[in-house]
Protein backbone atom coordinates (compact mmCIF):
# COMPACT_ATOMS: atom_id res chain seq x y z
CA UNK A 1 0.00 0.00 0.00
CA UNK A 2 2.60 2.66 -1.36
CA UNK A 3 4.58 1.95 1.60
CA UNK A 4 2.11 2.63 4.13
CA UNK A 5 1.01 0.51 7.22
CA UNK A 6 -2.48 0.02 7.10
CA UNK A 7 -4.21 0.51 10.62
CA UNK A 8 -7.71 -0.44 11.83
CA UNK A 9 -9.54 2.51 12.92
CA UNK A 10 -12.32 3.07 15.80
CA UNK A 11 -15.19 2.25 13.70
CA UNK A 12 -14.11 -1.13 12.49
CA UNK A 13 -12.09 -0.08 8.47
CA UNK A 14 -8.34 -0.85 7.28
CA UNK A 15 -6.78 2.62 6.43
CA UNK A 16 -5.53 2.31 2.94
CA UNK A 17 -8.20 -0.31 1.87
CA UNK A 18 -11.15 0.73 3.43
CA UNK A 19 -13.48 -2.21 1.86
CA UNK A 20 -12.89 -6.00 1.88
CA UNK A 21 -10.55 -6.26 4.63
CA UNK A 22 -12.25 -8.45 7.44
CA UNK A 23 -11.50 -8.54 10.89
CA UNK A 24 -9.31 -11.12 12.35
CA UNK A 25 -10.09 -14.56 12.26
CA UNK A 26 -8.18 -17.12 12.99
CA UNK A 27 -7.91 -19.13 9.39
CA UNK A 28 -4.21 -20.59 10.14
CA UNK A 29 -5.27 -23.96 8.75
CA UNK A 30 -6.77 -22.68 5.95
CA UNK A 31 -10.23 -23.54 6.40
CA UNK A 32 -12.99 -20.67 7.16
CA UNK A 33 -16.01 -22.79 8.14
CA UNK A 34 -15.92 -26.72 9.44
CA UNK A 35 -18.87 -29.04 9.84
CA UNK A 36 -18.81 -32.62 11.57
CA UNK A 37 -21.29 -34.98 12.31
CA UNK A 38 -24.01 -32.09 12.27
CA UNK A 39 -27.45 -33.55 13.41
CA UNK A 40 -30.69 -31.67 13.71
CA UNK A 41 -33.81 -33.38 14.10
CA UNK A 42 -37.74 -31.67 14.31
CA UNK A 43 -40.12 -34.08 15.17
CA UNK A 44 -38.30 -37.12 14.71
CA UNK A 45 -37.61 -35.78 11.35
CA UNK A 46 -33.62 -35.66 10.51
CA UNK A 47 -33.50 -32.66 8.71
CA UNK A 48 -29.14 -32.99 8.74
CA UNK A 49 -27.97 -36.49 9.40
CA UNK A 50 -24.41 -36.37 10.67
CA UNK A 51 -23.58 -33.62 7.97
CA UNK A 52 -19.86 -32.83 7.29
CA UNK A 53 -17.89 -30.42 5.06
CA UNK A 54 -15.63 -27.84 5.37
CA UNK A 55 -15.24 -24.39 3.09
CA UNK A 56 -11.66 -22.80 2.00
CA UNK A 57 -10.46 -19.44 2.87
CA UNK A 58 -12.19 -17.60 -0.53
CA UNK A 59 -13.40 -20.14 -2.08
CA UNK A 60 -17.01 -20.06 -3.71
CA UNK A 61 -19.29 -23.33 -2.93
CA UNK A 62 -22.20 -24.46 -4.40
CA UNK A 63 -24.92 -26.48 -2.43
CA UNK A 64 -27.51 -27.99 -4.68
CA UNK A 65 -29.64 -30.45 -3.96
CA UNK A 66 -33.57 -31.65 -3.83
CA UNK A 67 -36.12 -29.88 -2.13
CA UNK A 68 -35.79 -31.47 1.45
CA UNK A 69 -32.18 -32.12 1.44
CA UNK A 70 -31.28 -29.97 4.39
CA UNK A 71 -30.03 -26.71 2.68
CA UNK A 72 -31.87 -24.60 4.86
CA UNK A 73 -31.34 -25.77 7.78
CA UNK A 74 -27.72 -25.86 7.21
CA UNK A 75 -28.04 -22.37 6.88
CA UNK A 76 -30.15 -22.00 9.51
CA UNK A 77 -27.50 -24.08 11.64
CA UNK A 78 -24.19 -22.40 10.19
CA UNK A 79 -26.07 -18.39 11.56
CA UNK A 80 -27.42 -19.59 15.04
CA UNK A 81 -31.06 -20.15 14.28
CA UNK A 82 -30.94 -23.65 14.57
CA UNK A 83 -28.95 -25.86 17.13
CA UNK A 84 -27.84 -28.98 16.36
CA UNK A 85 -28.68 -32.34 18.27
CA UNK A 86 -25.12 -33.13 17.84
CA UNK A 87 -21.88 -32.65 16.24
CA UNK A 88 -19.38 -29.44 15.74
CA UNK A 89 -19.90 -26.47 13.52
CA UNK A 90 -16.81 -24.30 13.70
CA UNK A 91 -15.69 -20.73 11.89
CA UNK A 92 -12.26 -20.43 11.59
CA UNK A 93 -10.01 -22.53 14.03
CA UNK A 94 -11.27 -21.45 17.27
CA UNK A 95 -14.81 -20.22 17.64
CA UNK A 96 -17.92 -22.79 17.70
CA UNK A 97 -20.70 -21.58 16.64
CA UNK A 98 -23.11 -24.03 18.18
CA UNK A 99 -21.80 -21.94 21.38
CA UNK A 100 -22.71 -18.58 19.86
CA UNK A 101 -25.85 -16.36 19.58
CA UNK A 102 -27.70 -15.36 15.94
CA UNK A 103 -26.03 -11.87 16.39
CA UNK A 104 -22.94 -13.00 18.35
CA UNK A 105 -22.18 -15.16 14.97
CA UNK A 106 -23.11 -12.21 12.50
CA UNK A 107 -20.37 -9.79 14.55
CA UNK A 108 -17.74 -12.33 13.84
CA UNK A 109 -18.26 -12.37 10.55
CA UNK A 110 -20.65 -14.30 9.04
CA UNK A 111 -23.46 -12.65 6.67
CA UNK A 112 -26.58 -14.36 5.21
CA UNK A 113 -28.37 -13.39 2.43
CA UNK A 114 -31.98 -14.64 2.32
CA UNK A 115 -33.62 -15.51 -0.82
CA UNK A 116 -36.18 -12.32 -0.65
CA UNK A 117 -34.40 -9.30 -0.78
CA UNK A 118 -34.69 -6.89 2.56
CA UNK A 119 -33.86 -3.67 1.85
CA UNK A 120 -35.33 -0.40 3.19
CA UNK A 121 -37.39 0.64 0.43
CA UNK A 122 -38.23 4.21 1.18
CA UNK A 123 -34.52 5.21 1.32
CA UNK A 124 -31.88 5.71 -1.32
CA UNK A 125 -29.34 3.29 -2.55
CA UNK A 126 -26.85 5.42 -0.50
CA UNK A 127 -28.53 5.10 3.06
CA UNK A 128 -29.41 1.41 2.81
CA UNK A 129 -25.30 1.45 2.75
CA UNK A 130 -24.68 3.94 5.11
CA UNK A 131 -26.96 2.19 7.51
CA UNK A 132 -25.74 -1.31 7.14
CA UNK A 133 -22.17 -0.16 7.64
CA UNK A 134 -19.84 -1.81 10.40
CA UNK A 135 -19.44 0.95 13.14
CA UNK A 136 -20.93 2.15 16.36
CA UNK A 137 -24.83 1.57 16.68
CA UNK A 138 -25.81 3.36 19.68
CA UNK A 139 -28.01 5.84 19.41
CA UNK A 140 -25.97 8.98 19.93
CA UNK A 141 -23.60 7.79 17.40
CA UNK A 142 -26.69 7.03 14.94
CA UNK A 143 -28.62 10.51 15.03
CA UNK A 144 -25.34 12.61 15.35
CA UNK A 145 -22.74 11.01 14.07
CA UNK A 146 -21.30 12.24 10.38
CA UNK A 147 -19.52 9.76 8.22
CA UNK A 148 -16.11 9.99 7.80
CA UNK A 149 -14.26 10.55 4.32
CA UNK A 150 -13.28 6.50 4.79
CA UNK A 151 -16.31 5.48 5.40
CA UNK A 152 -17.94 7.41 1.87
CA UNK A 153 -14.96 5.66 0.12
CA UNK A 154 -16.48 2.30 1.25
CA UNK A 155 -19.57 2.94 0.38
CA UNK A 156 -18.89 3.95 -2.55
CA UNK A 157 -16.20 1.15 -3.30
CA UNK A 158 -19.41 -1.25 -2.35
CA UNK A 159 -21.43 0.31 -5.06
CA UNK A 160 -19.06 0.62 -7.35
CA UNK A 161 -18.65 -3.34 -6.84
CA UNK A 162 -22.37 -3.76 -6.53
CA UNK A 163 -22.74 -1.34 -10.02
CA UNK A 164 -25.38 0.55 -8.81
CA UNK A 165 -23.42 3.68 -8.16
CA UNK A 166 -26.02 5.80 -11.04
CA UNK A 167 -28.39 5.10 -8.10
CA UNK A 168 -26.57 6.30 -5.51
CA UNK A 169 -29.81 8.63 -5.09
CA UNK A 170 -32.16 6.61 -5.83
CA UNK A 171 -35.12 4.88 -3.68
CA UNK A 172 -34.31 1.26 -3.17
CA UNK A 173 -38.00 0.59 -3.92
CA UNK A 174 -37.62 1.77 -7.50
CA UNK A 175 -34.95 -0.56 -8.07
CA UNK A 176 -35.64 -3.72 -10.21
CA UNK A 177 -35.78 -7.57 -8.51
CA UNK A 178 -32.10 -7.96 -9.48
CA UNK A 179 -30.95 -4.51 -8.44
CA UNK A 180 -32.61 -4.76 -4.96
CA UNK A 181 -30.50 -8.70 -4.42
CA UNK A 182 -27.17 -6.63 -5.15
CA UNK A 183 -27.79 -3.67 -3.06
CA UNK A 184 -28.48 -6.30 -0.05
CA UNK A 185 -25.60 -8.03 -1.05
CA UNK A 186 -23.44 -4.85 -0.51
CA UNK A 187 -25.53 -4.38 2.50
CA UNK A 188 -24.10 -7.53 3.46
CA UNK A 189 -20.26 -6.26 2.08
CA UNK A 190 -20.52 -3.18 4.40
CA UNK A 191 -20.36 -5.72 7.24
CA UNK A 192 -17.00 -6.20 6.39
CA UNK A 193 -17.97 -10.58 6.79
CA UNK A 194 -15.44 -13.02 6.18
CA UNK A 195 -18.03 -15.58 5.27
CA UNK A 196 -21.05 -14.88 2.86
CA UNK A 197 -24.04 -17.12 2.83
CA UNK A 198 -26.14 -16.52 -0.13
CA UNK A 199 -29.73 -18.52 -0.20
CA UNK A 200 -30.89 -18.40 -4.18
CA UNK A 201 -29.55 -15.35 -5.22
CA UNK A 202 -30.75 -15.14 -8.73
CA UNK A 203 -33.82 -16.86 -8.18
CA UNK A 204 -36.67 -14.34 -9.64
CA UNK A 205 -34.22 -12.63 -11.74
CA UNK A 206 -33.64 -11.56 -15.72
CA UNK A 207 -31.08 -13.41 -17.73
CA UNK A 208 -29.47 -10.12 -18.01
CA UNK A 209 -29.20 -10.29 -14.36
CA UNK A 210 -28.27 -13.08 -13.73
CA UNK A 211 -25.33 -12.96 -15.70
CA UNK A 212 -24.16 -9.67 -13.86
CA UNK A 213 -24.57 -11.47 -10.40
CA UNK A 214 -22.57 -14.62 -11.49
CA UNK A 215 -19.99 -11.58 -12.30
CA UNK A 216 -20.25 -10.08 -9.16
CA UNK A 217 -19.62 -12.86 -7.12
CA UNK A 218 -17.04 -14.34 -9.42
CA UNK A 219 -15.53 -10.39 -8.33
CA UNK A 220 -16.10 -11.13 -4.72
CA UNK A 221 -14.39 -15.11 -4.44
CA UNK A 222 -11.28 -14.76 -3.07
CA UNK A 223 -11.84 -11.77 -1.11
CA UNK A 224 -14.24 -13.27 0.88
CA UNK A 225 -15.30 -17.05 1.27
CA UNK A 226 -18.73 -17.59 -0.01
CA UNK A 227 -21.49 -20.27 -0.04
CA UNK A 228 -24.50 -20.39 -2.66
CA UNK A 229 -27.34 -22.17 -2.35
CA UNK A 230 -28.92 -21.99 -5.57
CA UNK A 231 -30.92 -24.77 -8.05
CA UNK A 232 -30.19 -22.61 -11.41
CA UNK A 233 -28.22 -25.53 -12.72
CA UNK A 234 -26.33 -23.04 -15.38
CA UNK A 235 -26.16 -20.37 -12.68
CA UNK A 236 -24.05 -22.86 -10.21
CA UNK A 237 -21.72 -23.88 -13.68
CA UNK A 238 -21.10 -20.58 -13.99
CA UNK A 239 -19.67 -19.77 -10.91
CA UNK A 240 -18.83 -23.21 -9.06
CA UNK A 241 -15.72 -24.67 -8.07
CA UNK A 242 -16.43 -27.07 -6.12
CA UNK A 243 -20.12 -28.09 -5.64
CA UNK A 244 -21.83 -30.11 -2.67
CA UNK A 245 -24.65 -32.14 -3.55
CA UNK A 246 -27.07 -32.63 -0.40
CA UNK A 247 -29.96 -35.54 0.17
CA UNK A 248 -31.45 -36.65 3.45
CA UNK A 249 -29.36 -33.95 5.48
CA UNK A 250 -26.03 -35.57 4.15
CA UNK A 251 -23.10 -35.32 1.16
CA UNK A 252 -24.13 -37.38 -1.25
CA UNK A 253 -21.61 -35.91 -3.20
CA UNK A 254 -18.66 -33.08 -3.48
CA UNK A 255 -16.34 -32.11 -6.27
CA UNK A 256 -16.49 -29.82 -9.58
CA UNK A 257 -19.54 -29.39 -11.53
CA UNK A 258 -18.61 -31.89 -14.40
CA UNK A 259 -17.69 -34.64 -11.68
CA UNK A 260 -21.10 -34.18 -9.73
CA UNK A 261 -22.93 -34.13 -13.16
CA UNK A 262 -21.86 -37.57 -14.23
CA UNK A 263 -22.36 -38.99 -10.44
CA UNK A 264 -24.97 -41.83 -11.11
CA UNK A 265 -26.49 -40.97 -7.79
CA UNK A 266 -26.88 -37.35 -8.06
CA UNK A 267 -28.52 -38.16 -11.52
CA UNK A 268 -30.97 -40.43 -10.00
CA UNK A 269 -31.84 -38.12 -6.91
CA UNK A 270 -31.76 -34.41 -8.33
CA UNK A 271 -30.71 -33.44 -11.96
CA UNK A 272 -32.63 -36.69 -13.85
CA UNK A 273 -31.62 -38.12 -17.16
Amino acid sequence: MNGQENMTTDDGYVSGSHLLQPGVLDTSHGVVLYLDDVTVSFDGFRALNKLSFSVDVGELRCIIGPNGAGKTTMMDSITGKTRPDSGSLFFGQTLDLTRMSEAEIAQAGIGRKFQKPTVFEQHTVFENLELALKCDKRIWHSLFGKLTGQQRDAIDEIMNTIVLQELANSRAGLLSHGQKQWLEIGMLLAQQPQLLLLDEPVAGMTDHETERTAELLNTLAGKHSIVVVEHDMDFVASIARKVTVLHEGSVLAEGDMATVQSNEQVIEVYLGR
